[in-house]
């Protein structure tokens, strides 16, 4: 996936001024800025969900989009979401949903509707819903908003399970915790994506076992 020079404006006001981003196969990226920087922004045109006003972006493949507001019907419960989702991605069975599940830890609540769940839990089902066909990028909005400490602890450990089996993931945050966990980090300021140094100065002897310095664009992650 990538997007060369996106420019995208709201009338008179510029959010993207020229955006260039690549993100390799099983690359563990994250985007961080303040709030109104352009993040959310910037992912819909990766998604799909917004044309851009100029520039060139690349997604081939499937895309697995989880927004920051989560779109769930609140008459529902979790496991009819996930038998809607899985005709609409015309999948045979639900194993994998099951399986996210389990890993994000909300299985009782399977049986719940939307409007009994807490926002955390809210937050699991919508990240399951991104993630359940298995897509080769995956386009996650503070995905991890609401989320206690060990389901936070558990999304890393899933985010990188992902990353091992060759899946992209780009994180988008207006902090970005746990820097060393990030392949690539990138800032958004005044409309352009600039690299996080932070992630030069954590990486070397991070916790995490990382590689050191930020790839260049276009080098693989592996």
């Amino acid at each position: 996936m990538r997007m060369k020079e996106v420019t995208k404006a709201f009338g008179r006001r510029r959010v993207l001024r020229g955006v260039d981003l690549e993100l390799p196969p099983g690359c563990l990226a994250g985007v961080v800025g303040e709030n109104g920087s352009g993040k959310s922004t910037l992912l819909n045109i990766l998604a799909g969900r917004l044309a851009a006003d100029g520039g060139e972006v690349h997604c081939p493949g499937r895309i697995g989009y989880c927004p920051q507001d989560p779109v769930l019907n609140a008459s529902f419960t979790v496991d009819q979401h996930l038998e809607f989702f899985r005709t609409a991605y015309d999948l045979p069975d639900l194993e994998r949903a099951r399986q996210l599940v389990d890993t994000l830890g909300f299985a009782e609540y399977r049986r719940d509707r939307v409007d009994h769940l807490s926002g955390g839990t809210r937050q699991k089902l919508n990240v399951v819903l991104a993630l359940m066909r298995d897509p080769p990028v995956l386009l996650l909005d503070e995905p991890y908003q609401g989320f206690d400490w060990e389901t936070y602890q558990r999304f890393w450990r899933l985010a990188e399970e992902l990353r091992s089996a060759g899946r992209s993931l780009l994180v988008v945050s207006h902090i970005a915790h746990d820097i060393g966990r990030f392949d690539l980090l990138w800032r958004i300021e005044e409309g352009r994506l600039k690299a996080d140094e932070r992630l030069d100065e954590e990486r070397p002897g991070d916790e995490h076992g990382g590689a050191g310095a930020v790839p260049s664009d276009g080098v693989d992650c592996f």
